[in-house]
């Protein structure tokens, strides 16, 4: 539209083809239309900011996928947790998923077959998948698709966790992953987002996001508490204790610890400033 401000094209679901229904006359479109929810069905699924494009951050199985539109393979809308537009491969999406009612609350687990531990695994579960829990046999809950799932890995959706640094700490060791969101990759933001989505609290997905909406800023030089963010330009981490945080970071490509002195430090003198920002939930 004429004059009209730019809009992040991260939470504005509309494209050249659809756009949600709640933006009519703000977003011109061929077509205006309500989300269907459909819910991921593979263990882990590119969210693209373009039809076979560059990943912009990715879902795990069970998470929700509001749906606007299906072109050419790949469905277009926003994921629920957050509301980060893009898109996602048809093959990956189902409208016929029942709603969770537990997730893996430990780093990863593995579906089985059967309610035994020597049978061939059916895959693996990344921290945050979602499933329907039917019933339970043994040491394992089966779920709506007849998997099998370990019983301590699971944790009701109803029952969150109190601390985001200690599911923070779950991830020491993954492998750094740019737009990751999963034990088998995660990057800087991702790590901060699955914590506090486990935790029931909300999050966006990238960083710079989070650094507008998370929690209250802080002066420069207040004194760090655990729990606390700390950003820098494109990059954000969670402080452990007043000296010590824990981030996803291409300097170890990996869910490192570091004292926040050496972290402030170093990252200055590769050029890329000073922190721009303390928050604190």
């Amino acid at each position: 539209m004429t004059g009209a401000v730019p809009r992040d094209r991260r939470e504005t679901p509309a494209n050249d083809r659809v756009a949600a229904t709640r933006l009519k006359g703000l977003v011109e479109a061929p077509r205006y239309a309500d989300p269907v929810q459909f819910r991921v069905t593979r263990p882990l699924t590119d969210l693209l900011r373009a039809p076979g494009g560059p990943r912009e951050r990715q879902l795990v199985l069970g998470e929700a996928f509001e749906l606007l539109d299906m072109h050419d393979g790949f469905g277009f809308g926003w994921a629920a947790r957050d509301g980060f537009v893009g898109y996602v491969a048809a093959q990956a999406l189902a409208a016929d998923v029942p709603a969770p009612t537990h997730r893996v609350a430990v780093p990863a687990s593995h579906a089985y077959s059967a309610p035994d531990l020597k049978r061939p695994e059916v895959m693996g579960l990344s921290f945050g998948t979602e499933v329907r829990v039917v019933s339970a046999e043994g040491g394992f809950f089966e779920t709506a698709q007849g998997w099998f799932v370990p019983k301590p890995h699971l944790r009701p959706l109803n029952v969150p966790f109190r601390d985001p640094v200690t599911v923070a700490q779950l991830f020491f060791g993954v492998p750094y992953l740019w737009g990751g969101n999963s034990v088998w990759g995660i990057d800087c933001s991702g790590l901060v987002q699955m914590a506090w989505l486990a935790s029931g609290r909300a999050c966006p997905g990238d960083s710079d996001q989070q650094e507008r909406g998370l929690g209250e800023a802080l002066p420069e030089g207040s004194p760090v508490e655990r729990g606390d963010l700390l950003f820098w330009r494109g990059h954000v981490a969670l402080a452990v204790d007043p000296e010590v945080m824990i981030h996803a970071n291409g300097h170890t490509m990996s869910v490192a610890y570091e004292r926040i002195a050496d972290a402030v430090a170093r990252i200055e003198a590769q050029g890329e400033g000073r922190p721009t920002a303390h928050r604190r939930a």
